[in-house]
């Protein structure tokens, strides 16, 4: 008897991931392909959707070869949030997709702050010209022609959605709420601020429920090697496929730590809220989190590393806590919360004749821990715990770090692939079936041990972030 499970899909920025997922819950394999994000002009982040057909492809194909004897019973699918694919009727994209490290649309954000604090409150969630809403005012005010040859827009997700199953298409909660379209208090679209925005109310996708089945593959799939006929969810957000993937409980932040940091509360109760101080979102179900990303944490340690010619082994050597250590912030891209920031932020300060380039990593470390520290703050209350996942998490010297910095104890989940798991159980759900509960790798406790110097030091790093904002 063949096994049965379920194709998770994960769309990120730089590369996709294929995982089946057993009705156990457990991963029978796991495959990835990269690409590249191009920047035809200064401040530009795109990608044409035609890279993630062939590199999707790729990925569904490995994953599915390497696990003979194994019948696809679902496809759930997660992605990258903010981005904005144009297509036409026919779904076809009608210019590369513009993603979120795009900042060319500052100006039509700039507008949004002019709306009005009721208008601003419904969105519960800070202006950044990332996001859907303001890249789509950017089209319409520069590429009218493109604007008027597409019949609508979607997320970088729901396109691939669309290679599986075809039309309708159509966006999840998840995806819709991060675009600063969405109404809050409604739980719909802003039709009428889209209008005062200039973003078409047109274009706007229908919603549809994360886990529900948008309809089923068809001939051949593109030769991805997904039978016919399986059923496909609409997906979701990355971070809300993040939470399923590792079951958080509600109440309880999460941490997880890669290139970025991504700082996320689930159980949230929505609200109108401003000025916002962090984001508000829907999950996969039917409940909403808060999150604050931190966009420079493992960026800005490679950046370091690159400048001092060290490796990481060298940055997560034990130091001394009571050395005269400098300061450093890791701006080196732009911030958005809790206070806006723009790039170019970064560099250590209060350097003297004897520092050395053990302190300057030492001072590397505890500015990443200070910013990630920065982002807890501005959170809704949440229990004492929290959890720490992604690859950041493996050094111990930096989780004991941070649990000293935050004050908190820190449970380590030993799960890499929580997203692609979570797109998983989305296809289990789009077949109607939900698979098995499974008890979360966890590692130790981290417990905080008290600090008078990081205190001290956090003081003057906040110190001297205010001349910065």
């Amino acid at each position: 008897m063949n096994t049965r499970a379920a194709l998770g899909i994960d769309l990120g920025t730089s590369g996709v991931k294929a995982t089946l997922l057993n009705e156990e819950g457990v991963v029978l394999a796991t495959r990835s392909c990269s690409y590249d994000v191009t920047s035809p002009h200064s401040s530009w982040a795109e990608t044409e959707p035609r890279v993630w057909q062939q590199a999707t492809g790729q990925a569904v194909r490995a994953v599915i070869d390497s696990s003979p004897g194994t019948d696809v019973i679902g496809v759930g699918l997660a992605g990258q949030m903010h981005g904005a694919v144009l297509v036409d009727a026919r779904g076809v994209p009608t210019r590369p997709a513009v993603l979120w490290p795009d900042s060319r649309a500052s100006a039509q954000a700039d507008s949004w702050n002019t709306l009005g604090q009721d208008a601003l409150a419904s969105l519960a969630n800070p202006v950044t010209p990332g996001m859907a809403g303001p890249i789509l005012a950017w089209l319409a005010e520069n590429e009218p022609d493109v604007m008027e040859r597409s019949a609508g827009f979607v997320m970088p997700k729901d396109w691939v959605r669309s290679l599986l199953a075809g039309p309708p298409i159509g966006t999840d909660p998840s995806d819709a709420s991060a675009t600063l379209l969405w109404d809050v208090t409604n739980d719909g679209w802003a039709t009428e601020l889209a209008g005062a925005t200039g973003v078409p109310a047109r274009l706007l996708p229908g919603i549809h429920v994360s886990g529900d089945s948008c309809g089923e593959t068809g001939e051949g799939t593109l030769g991805w090697g997904v039978p016919r006929d399986t059923p496909v969810s609409f997906g979701c957000a990355d971070v809300a496929a993040t939470l399923l993937g590792l079951e958080a409980g509600v109440g309880r932040t999460v941490i997880t730590l890669g290139t970025g940091a991504q700082v996320v509360l689930p159980g949230v109760a929505p609200k109108a809220v401003y000025p916002a101080r962090h984001h508000l979102y829907r999950d996969a179900s039917e409940g909403w989190y808060a999150m604050v990303a931190v966009t420079n944490a493992g960026l800005a340690f490679k950046r370091v590393l690159d400048l001092l010619r060290v490796d990481w082994d060298d940055l997560y050597r034990p130091y001394d806590r009571s050395a005269d250590l400098p300061g450093f912030l890791p701006f080196f891209t732009g911030e958005r919360l809790p206070v806006p920031l723009s790039s170019s932020q970064a560099g250590w300060f209060d350097v003297g004749l004897s520092t050395q380039r053990e302190h300057l990593l030492a001072a590397a470390l505890e500015g990443v821990a200070f910013a990630v520290r920065r982002a807890v703050e501005v959170m809704p209350e949440s229990d004492t715990e929290i959890d720490l996942a992604g690859g950041g998490s493996r050094s111990p010297v930096f989780t004991q770090l941070l649990a000293d910095v935050l004050g908190r104890p820190l449970r380590l989940i030993r799960n890499r692939d929580a997203t692609v798991q979570g797109a998983a159980r989305l296809g289990w759900r789009a077949a109607g079936h939900e698979p098995r509960a499974v008890e979360v790798p966890c590692g130790e406790l981290v417990e905080p041990r008290p600090s008078p110097e990081l205190e001290t030091r956090y003081a003057r790093f906040v110190g001297a972030l205010s001349g910065k904002a």
